[in-house]
């Protein structure tokens, strides 16, 4: 082959975008443009995400070391003395168990309550089962504020529904709210209503998952609904128990709005979730202690970061069941 042969078909391997084996100066800088492209358009969404959640989080850590009420300039270094006086101060150890309480309350009922509708709406024979699921699942995508504030009208002590049903039927009135012997298990009953419905769409998924065959080839051998269910669902289902019961434990720490706009801690603190522990020393005080909240803050994290490594933990083990039963 001539020199001048070579060249030309250098040349045209170059021009031609079908060559795959070769990739010119013109195709890589087309290639550059592109994802200057890509990067010009995210580049508002990496802007905001910086600044509203990365930001937030690495001054936490700062703000916890200082002494500071976000009124003054002036910030005093402490070092760790106010994760000392967080561990040292008994409302937040019970903040702590008042958190642990409400997951208790509202993660095996959140679970279990959506396990049995999902397989009750699984089922082929069930007429209007969509609907049924969204219907269930209306809940879920309502502002959370907003339920919370309607709440506290449906459970008025002296004009609320609920109430005047009761005394309709003779009995007394309660206080749901502002008894705190029954605020907590009214804030747990409305936040399972609230979010059930995401677990309910796992569960089904999770159904869905399973062929079936094996349930004809059961049905075949007489196995009733009860047995289907208690040796073959539930075995199957094993593997996505353990990562949606952790993605259930870990969303219950994550009920602020509801609880703030329902009880706002209250009464005598016996709906103070850590998190409206934190709020009421970083916004709601007097003189606000944004350094003994951000510490308290950081203990938080560090906890949900430790909910997270299980997490991680569930989700290979998880896997690794799943690899036995194939």
């Amino acid at each position: 082959m001539s020199t001048t042969t070579a060249k030309a078909a250098l040349q045209g391997a170059r021009q031609d975008p079908k060559a795959g084996a070769y990739r010119g100066p013109t195709r890589t800088k087309m290639e550059r443009r592109r994802n200057l492209w890509i990067w010009l358009f995210l580049l508002p969404t990496v802007v905001l995400y910086g600044l509203y959640s990365i930001y937030p989080i690495i001054a936490s850590y700062w703000y916890s070391l200082v002494q500071w009420n976000g009124f003054e300039s002036e910030q005093t270094f402490v070092g760790i003395s106010n994760y000392e006086a967080v561990l040292a101060d008994p409302a937040f150890w019970s903040s702590v168990r008042i958190t642990l309480i409400f997951m208790l309350l509202v993660a095996p009922a959140r679970i279990l309550l959506s396990l049995v509708l999902a397989v009750v709406l699984n089922s082929p024979k069930l007429p209007f089962s969509k609907l049924f699921r969204t219907v269930f699942f209306l809940p879920v995508v309502t502002t959370t504020a907003i339920v919370g504030v309607v709440m506290q009208f449906i459970f008025d002590p002296s004009s609320g529904p609920i109430n005047a049903a009761l005394r309709a039927v003779g009995l007394d009135g309660v206080n749901f709210l502002g008894d705190s012997s029954s605020a907590l298990f009214t804030v747990s009953a409305v936040y399972v209503w609230k979010f059930f419905g995401i677990t309910m769409i796992y569960w089904i998924a999770a159904l869905q998952t399973i062929s079936s065959d094996v349930y004809e080839a059961a049905k075949i051998d007489g196995a009733g609904a009860v047995q289907i269910f208690r040796f073959i669902t539930l075995p199957l289902l094993k593997p996505f128990l353990i990562i949606i019961s952790l993605l259930t434990i870990e969303d219950t720490f994550r009920a602020f709005d509801l609880m703030l706009t329902m009880t706002g801690g209250g009464p005598f603190f016996s709906t103070e979730i850590i998190e409206i522990y934190i709020y009421r020393w970083a916004f709601a005080a007097s003189i606000p202690q944004l350094g003994f909240a951000s510490a308290a803050a950081v203990l938080f994290g560090l906890f949900v970061f430790v909910v997270g490594l299980i997490q991680l933990w569930g989700v290979y083990a998880a896997r690794r069941i799943q690899a036995e039963n194939k």
